[in-house]
């Protein structure tokens, strides 16, 4: 048997450092993407150390550098991975960020948006193919409890209208739903499992950087919530069971299926969304 192949953007901190670290320790030629190479070797090296310390054998961890934030560079980690690897076991979608003020993507989207929808929609389509010719796949997809209460508007939601720190941050994570159980849907008759997920509360630095008075409160209970590493659970268990099928497309707390706010559920827009999202990053 090769030797299964996973890759996790958003790895140099926080739950994706930590599941890099798990799926490391389950046996996977580990991936770790991220947009800075200081970062990226940092994390390569706690990885690597990190899962050696429970194996004889060395452990493979590579990096993939690339900026969420462009299209253009999303392209270039698809490049990247397709050329090394001839297999694509596991896809985790992690990447995430909150942005303190309204900001635009090099490609001209809202930057939330843009780093938590727009460039894991892209990226797991440029990678579907490898994902494809190596079932048994999976597609972990993690999104939020923040998604609820969030509305998306298509007319708007790349722009500036209404926006608000912790407005944008639900918007994207209520596509992140919307986009797995789309993608779910177009993977039924395959052996690719697409699920998303909510990783609890965690305590890292995404909310520090959440408007004035919201990243203030986020750093006052950070020291409350749960630690990175415990964070990356159920996208380990996502990532690992056996019992994969019976969460098609589901939206995961815990080990177990929830129900996600009715918006997420809405799948005509879930269908509109996808429409929207290949038009603006180019697929057709």
């Amino acid at each position: 048997m090769p030797q299964p192949v996973a890759l996790v953007t958003g790895a140099t901190a926080g739950v994706g450092l930590h599941t890099a670290i798990g799926l490391a320790r389950a046996g996977f030629r580990v991936l770790i993407a991220g947009r800075d190479a200081t970062r990226l070797e940092h994390a390569r090296r706690t990885v690597s150390e990190r899962a050696h310390s429970d194996s004889t054998e060395s452990v493979p961890v590579e990096t993939v550098l690339g900026d969420f934030a462009s299209l253009a560079a999303v392209h270039g980690i698809a490049d990247t991975v397709l050329t090394r690897h001839d297999r694509l076991d596991v896809l985790v979608n992690n990447a995430g960020q909150i942005m303190p003020r309204y900001e635009t993507s090099a490609d001209g989207f809202e930057l939330t948006l843009a780093v938590n929808h727009l460039a894991p929609f892209l990226l797991t389509n440029l990678l579907i193919d490898r994902l494809r010719g190596s079932t048994p796949s999976r597609i972990i997809n993690v999104a939020s409890i923040a998604h609820r209460g969030a509305r998306l508007d298509l007319a708007t939601w790349t722009g500036p209208q209404g926006w608000t720190p912790l407005s944008a941050y639900g918007r994207s994570k209520l596509c992140n739903i919307l986009f797995t159980r789309a993608l779910a849907r177009r993977l039924a008759d395959t052996d690719i499992v697409a699920a998303c997920l909510h990783p609890g509360v965690i305590s890292t630095k995404i909310g520090d950087s959440a408007g004035s008075i919201a990243g203030w409160g986020w750093r006052f209970i950070k020291p409350f919530l749960t630690n990175p590493e415990k964070g990356a659970t159920t996208t380990l268990f996502l990532a690992t069971t056996p019992d994969i099928e019976r969460f098609r497309g589901a939206y995961v707390i815990g080990k177990r299926s929830a129900e996600p706010d009715r918006a997420a559920r809405d799948d005509v827009l879930g269908e509109e969304l996808w429409r929207e999202s290949a038009r603006l990053v180019g697929l057709t």
